[in-house]
């Protein structure tokens, strides 16, 4: 199921099967000669983005239950299973099932007592900038669904400002607007919007 941009309030659950759809083939099609590739994201080679992806995976399935998380650090051997792949899709179905669940919307959850949806659109904010950093680090052209895209641009601009000060978003990426010059007369797109919220250069190359 897609939802056109614009829809009020889709099921957070839909929305994070509509983002695991995307992100499913991208972790699958990752070759382990990419593992060691650079990634927009200077803290992670690709070996250590699909790892922090795992953990999130599994940590917010564990706050849509409202159960404490354990955001520990790296663990190498996830990645020398052989399934991994298989387990990232099993993984993300298990994603999907918890916010699915009656009342998984709805309260607090976390350490530090966030609305439920906001905590969720975290999640969701990670299928997709992140899929797209792996993407960017082996080659390959992302593009998320709309309605994920428009989910997240309120919330991320709502969470900008202290996740700058804490060091999870860079600062602001300058785009390059109608009018500044090149002569296109065509703006960034809303993802290009939304990667630039968070730090990211759409243009940019892995570092």
């Amino acid at each position: 199921m897609t939802y056109e941009a614009g829809t009020r309030n889709p099921p957070l659950a839909e929305l994070l099967g509509i983002a695991a759809a995307h992100a499913v083939p991208m972790v699958r099609g990752t070759a382990d000669a990419d593992l060691d590739a650079p990634t927009p994201c200077a803290e992670y080679d690709v070996r250590g983005l699909l790892d922090h992806l795992f953990r999130v995976v599994e940590n917010f399935t564990l706050l849509a239950a409202k159960q404490p998380s354990d955001f520990a650090g790296p663990d190498p051997a996830r990645l020398a299973e052989p399934d991994w792949r298989a387990r990232f899709e099993t993984e993300t179905g298990r994603l999907v099932a918890a916010w699915a669940v009656p009342g998984a919307e709805e309260g607090t959850t976390g350490a530090m007592d966030m609305p439920a949806r906001t905590v969720g659109a975290m999640v969701l904010l990670d299928l997709t900038v992140h899929v797209w950093d792996l993407a960017r680090a082996t080659g390959r052209s992302f593009e998320p669904d709309a309605a994920v895209v428009a989910e997240l641009a309120g919330e991320v601009a709502r969470m900008a400002p202290t996740a700058r000060k804490m060091g999870v978003f860079g600062p602001e990426a300058r785009l390059q607007e109608p009018g500044d010059g090149d002569g296109s007369g065509v703006g960034p797109t809303p993802f290009e919007r939304l990667l630039a919220l968070t730090g990211r250069d759409p243009e940019a190359k892995a570092s």
